[in-house]
Formats: C-alpha cells, sequence, structure tokens
C-alpha cells in the first residue's frame, strides 16, 4: 500500500516527522512504500542528515504549509500546494491509499469531508482516543472534539462508528457501547443523554449496555464510551495532563505508561469515505512512526467499507460488525 505522510504538520516537524518515518519504513514490509509530503529539499536535507537513503520513499513537493492558526477552509482554498491540500489531492485520485498529518486539525477535517467526503448516510464524521484497561485490553472514546455540538442523531451514530472501529482494528468480539452519563438511571443527565439513550436503547445495530459514569472508564464493563465531542476532549485533555503529572512524579507503571498519547500515534476520521488520520501537534519522532504505522492498521481492517455495510443495514434489524446476514 501507499501511506501518505504529511512531512511538515506539527510542531516539530520537519525533523521528527522525517525520523519517524524513518522508525516506520524499518517496520514495514518491503511492499508498503511511505509518500513524504512536503517541500523536497527540506525532506531531502532531514534524510540526508540521518544518513538515510532517499530511495526508501516517494517524494511528493509541496512547497506551502497550513500553519496551526490559519482558517482551514481559506487556508485548502488559498494554498492548493500545501503538503495538506497536496495530500487529500492524492488521497482522492487514489494515489495514496492512506493519509496522514500532525498538522491543522481543521483542514484536516475539513479537507476530509470536502475531498472524499462522509460515507452515504453519516451526518458527522468523529475521531476517538484509546481508553487503556485495568486488564491490559483497550475501550474506545468517541467523540474527542470533532463535534463539540452533537445532537442525539449523531451521538447513536457515535456507538456504531465506535462499534466497528474497536471490532475491526482492536478486535473486540461484539464490543459494549456505553453512553456517557452522570448515573445509569435512563432519565439520568441533560437533554442531550436523556434523547440519546431513547435512541440508542434496544437498538439492533451495535450492543447498547445503558448509561455509564466516568469511573466505568477504565473498567471492562464498557469497550466504547460515547460523548459529545465537548466533553470527549476535555476527558482525552485530563487523561493527557495525569499522565504527564505522574511522570514529572515518578509515579508511572505499566498500566500508566499506556496513557502516553506516543503509543497511539494518532487517530482515524471515522465516517468518510478513506483512512485519514490526525495526530497530536507535539508529536515527536515515536509518535509519528506509530501514527504511520496505525494508519495501515486502519487502512487493512477495511473500517470505510465496513462503515458502508452498516449504512446499508442502518436500523434494520440486520447488522452487528462481524455478523453474517
Amino acid at each position: 500500500m501507499n501511506i501518505g505522510f504529511d512531512v511538515m504538520g506539527g510542531d516539530f516537524a520537519p525533523k521528527a516527522a522525517v525520523s519517524g518515518a524513518l522508525l516506520a519504513r524499518k517496520e514495514l514490509p518491503d511492499h508498503d512504500r511511505i509518500v513524504l509530503i512536503g517541500n523536497e529539499k527540506v525532506i531531502h536535507d532531514h534524510l540526508d542528515a540521518e544518513g538515510a537513503d532517499v530511495g526508501l520513499f516517494d517524494v511528493v513537493h509541496a512547497p506551502e504549509v497550513i500553519e496551526m492558526g490559519e482558517s482551514p477552509t481559506r487556508a485548502l482554498s488559498n494554498k492548493p500546494a500545501s503538503s495538506i491540500s497536496m495530500g487529500f489531492k492524492m488521497l482522492k485520485e487514489k494515489e495514496i491509499d492512506a493519509f496522514s498529518s500532525a498538522g491543522n486539525t481543521g483542514a484536516m477535517l475539513v479537507g476530509s469531508i470536502y475531498s472524499v467526503n462522509a460515507v452515504q448516510g453519516i451526518i458527522r464524521p468523529a475521531t476517538t482516543s484509546i481508553i487503556p484497561k485495568e486488564n491490559g485490553g483497550v475501550g474506545v472514546l468517541i467523540d474527542v472534539g470533532t463535534n463539540p455540538d452533537s445532537k442525539p442523531d449523531v451521538m447513536y451514530q457515535f456507538g456504531l462508528l465506535g462499534s466497528i472501529y474497536a471490532k475491526y482494528v482492536y478486535g473486540i468480539e461484539k464490543p459494549k457501547v456505553g453512553l456517557l452519563n452522570i448515573g445509569e438511571e435512563e432519565d439520568k443527565g441533560n437533554v442531550l443523554c436523556q434523547s440519546a439513550h431513547r435512541l440508542m436503547k434496544d437498538n439492533s445495530d451495535y450492543h447498547f449496555i445503558g448509561n455509564i459514569e466516568g469511573r466505568d472508564f477504565f473498567k471492562d464493563k464498557v469497550d466504547v464510551v460515547v460523548c459529545d465531542g465537548f466533553t470527549g476532549n476535555i476527558i482525552l485533555k485530563n487523561m493527557e495532563a495525569m499522565f504527564y503529572l505522574m511522570v514529572k512524579r515518578g509515579l508511572v507503571d505499566d498500566f500508566f505508561a499506556r496513557f502516553n498519547y506516543e503509543r497511539y500515534g494518532g487517530t482515524p476520521i471515522l465516517g468518510i469515505n478513506a483512512t485519514v488520520l490526525i495526530g497530536h501537534g507535539i508529536s515527536n519522532n515515536f509518535a509519528f512512526k506509530n501514527m504511520i504505522l496505525h494508519s495501515k492498521s486502519v487502512y487493512e481492517a477495511g473500517i470505510t467499507d465496513q462503515v458502508r455495510v452498516a449504512m446499508d443495514q442502518y436500523s434494520k434489524g440486520r447488522y452487528f460488525p462481524g455478523e453474517e446476514d
């Protein structure tokens, strides 16, 4: 497969990005190609500095960069030669099979929606975060910031997207989907949660177990935690802050080490017609490496095809990830 990678995105790019690509290259089979998208001279200079063979990669020249503070829509329009714009152009034309970047998150979201589009029937694409479990497994938190103002029907679809992701990427059989709330009772929470619960209750599209509370995150009780993007982003940033606080105090053991974002690299945008991953703006070379490797895993899991199947059978009482008709 051809893995498109934005070398110019991120606080420590392009040096950390090129270094991460070299680390990923060592772990990928020879038939997979990493396509480095960015300023060609800069890429060559950093490869030379690393003593690496330029022939290990395909390089696509993209002289412009969409900066973190720029308006996504305006920047994509005004900078067609930027690394993000070029990446989406190549993805749309199927010159690459996946595209990942730690650059402007808004530009990545807008580019996804307007270049490869959402899967038909998906109201709003979503992003996720991994929740380390006490038992050694992982859970999925969805959404983590893509949709701060979610509606009940959007939350319902988050459960479906999260269930598919948990099933096909992390191998969780019949993922248990829970709605994050302030109590387990059906009538608890705000209007959004109450309305979402009514839609999710007794549905035939995925295995909904009801409301769950924040204290249930790291237990085996739930595999997919559904919440609006505003809440999810706060939870994600809080987990990151707690991890760094524990590192600072020398309290990290094997379990808490799994909260390090570098291990996961990036998150796919679920619900679109291609494999696109967004990385953390402060990604280092290790995080970049894992983002590239994860993009391969997501692509090979066929998440986009599984979402299309789900939407074809949406609410017909015939669908659960992995189930045959």
